[in-house]
């Protein structure tokens, strides 16, 4: 069987890590790149570079991965749906929730693969979290902190649609639940024209209550998320893709004082030895295999698109101070 052939659109920050993992994809030939700036940093590595996305197409390319600002993810998108090529779009879906459908029904109506690259799901950390789930019991709340310097490579959106939607997607992703309604304050502390800051409080379908602080103002770089439950806690750090369990204790203090206090008693603390693959690498292995129609896990276009109208719903509720719902 032939390899897929691949092409990529946007030689930015991302663009130079899709670069380097689509050249060593087993199963696919990675063609050629489209960027109208050039390849300065010489990532294409002798691959044919052309200045728009036709002539990308025109290479005979199966699927593309667009890496560009957020602002151009619906024309560009559209452009490959017309074409019939596959696509994984780097997170978010679009800049806004109307260009987000849009996009996503061009893709459907082609009868195409669409996806987006929020790239915390393929963390080994997260996974193993995803896959031990039932070892909490009941799930009480998701706590993450996502915090560090800004980064150059962002002018377009804000924290919200940049940083938080990673959690967003994690949250529902490895909960398997919607949300249901958002609370969040936001603030701008550094001159640019959308937040930097923002500190969100959910609440999901079936209940369990989330809290997302997300910034762009912190010189410590911070990637924890927190999953706590009847039998105690998960701690994932995504930074090192580490995974500690924290149980719950079953040895009964005899300090009354302290056995009061506490509400539960500290239980052993674990942390898995677990197989540390590249998260990017297995995000484009899983859409390699959409496209082959095998067994993968890719975070699809509709799934993208809740994420988008979850951030928009944070951005609502700072604005207006108040709680939005998001069931109808």
């Amino acid at each position: 069987m032939a390899n897929l052939r691949a092409g990529l659109i946007g030689l930015g920050m991302m663009g130079r890590h899709h670069a380097r993992v689509l050249s060593s994809l087993q199963g696919v030939d990675f063609i050629g790149v489209s960027d109208p700036a050039g390849d300065t940093n010489g990532v294409a590595q002798g691959r044919p570079v052309v200045s728009s996305v036709a002539e990308l197409i025109a290479l005979g390319i199966d699927y593309a991965m667009v890496a560009v600002p957020t602002i151009y993810h619906l024309e560009i998108g559209k452009e490959l749906a017309a074409a019939g090529i596959h696509a994984m779009v780097e997170k978010p879906l679009s800049h806004d929730a109307k260009s987000s459908v849009e996009l996503t029904q061009a893709f459907a109506s082609a009868g195409l693969v669409g996806a987006v690259g929020h790239i915390e799901r393929y963390n080994p950390s997260l996974q193993e979290a995803r896959r031990r789930l039932d070892q909490l019991g009941s799930l009480y709340q998701v706590v993450t902190r996502r915090q560090g310097p800004f980064p150059a490579r962002i002018a377009d959106v804000g924290v919200v649609k940049d940083l938080a939607t990673h959690d967003i997607d994690l949250t529902a992703w490895i909960t398997g639940q919607a949300y249901a309604s958002v609370s969040a304050r936001t603030a701008l502390r550094t001159g640019r024209e959308h937040e930097d800051l923002v500190a969100v409080v959910g609440t999901l379908a079936d209940g369990t209550i989330t809290n997302h602080l997300v910034n762009w103002l912190s010189p410590l770089k911070e990637r924890v998320t927190i999953l706590t439950g009847e039998k105690g806690a998960f701690v994932a750090d995504t930074l090192t893709a580490d995974l500690t369990f924290y149980a719950n204790g079953t040895v009964a203090s005899q300090w009354d004082e302290i056995a009061q206090f506490r509400g539960v008693s500290e239980g052993d603390v674990i942390r898995y030895a677990i197989s540390k693959h590249e998260p990017l690498k297995m995000e484009h292995e899983n859409f390699r295999d959409a496209i082959l129609g095998k067994p993968s896990d890719i975070v699809t276009m509709q799934q993208g698109l809740a994420t988008v109208l979850v951030a928009e719903a944070i951005i609502k509720s700072s604005q207006t101070n108040s709680t939005i719902s998001l069931i109808n």
